[in-house]
């Protein structure tokens, strides 16, 4: 089936060049579109000379400004739809989403309409977290799981690989969150649809260049965001 990898980026110029060299090595025949909010540093410009580089296969979307993840992805979701894509990727450009596991989200979304990298399926697997962030994220994931009612080990994972019917079921346009929050809403959403929802196990690994997007803005938005989403579920 044909892939579609979608990136988010904002000041990720350090990491992309090497970030679809990756993924690029360890999935040969996807195609990536990068989805840039308008990057201080140049992400976009040097995301355009790629694009330039393979225009058959590297792909770029230029927002305005710093709109939020939910709205780059949802922007990437309907560029894949509209080019028939039958598969798409999300995933994160610092590297903490590790391109080698490509390969296994391929095989097993053959007979699933979501595959999920957690970091929690098979034990704690992290890498360079403090305490503090892995408790934070820990409890984010209970959290989610306690309004919801998912039966994921991981709800606030960005590492997914969608079947193209799945999120044509799904209508993601109508997902509200803007945030950190959509990458939960999406997977509540799959699970109300009754799709069939797969975790696989991934090691993240924290940024390896630039700063992390997290902050307690973030965090505020999470609380109220999560229970939000449960209400509109009904």
């Amino acid at each position: 089936m044909n892939c579609l990898v979608v990136i988010p980026t904002y000041n990720e110029r350090e990491n992309l060049s090497g970030i679809i060299e990756s993924i690029q090595q360890h999935a040969p025949s996807v195609h990536i579109l990068v989805v840039d909010d308008n990057s201080p540093d140049g992400t976009g410009a040097l995301a355009d000379e790629l694009s330039t580089a393979q225009p058959e296969k590297v792909f770029v979307l230029h927002r305005p400004g710093k709109e939020g993840l939910g709205p780059a992805y949802v922007a990437g979701f309907k560029f894949a739809l509209a080019r028939d894509y039958e598969m798409v990727v999300q995933m994160d450009a610092d590297f903490s989403h590790d391109p080698k596991y490509l390969p296994l989200f391929f095989e097993q979304i053959k007979d699933h309409d979501l595959v999920i990298g957690s970091r929690y399926v098979k034990g704690i697997s992290v890498v360079n977290w403090d305490l503090k962030r892995l408790m934070l994220s820990k409890a984010a994931t209970f959290y989610v799981r306690f309004i919801t009612r998912m039966p994921l080990t991981d709800t606030t994972t960005g590492f997914k690989c969608w079947r193209r019917e799945a999120l044509k079921a799904i209508d993601f346009e109508r997902v509200y969150a803007n945030g950190y929050v959509f990458l939960a809403e999406m997977s509540y959403q799959a699970f109300r649809s009754n799709l069939r929802i797969t975790e696989v196990p991934i090691v993240f690994v924290e940024r390896r260049l630039g700063r992390s997007k997290m902050d307690g803005g973030i965090i505020l938005e999470g609380l109220w965001g999560v229970i939000r989403m449960r209400l509109r579920g009904k």
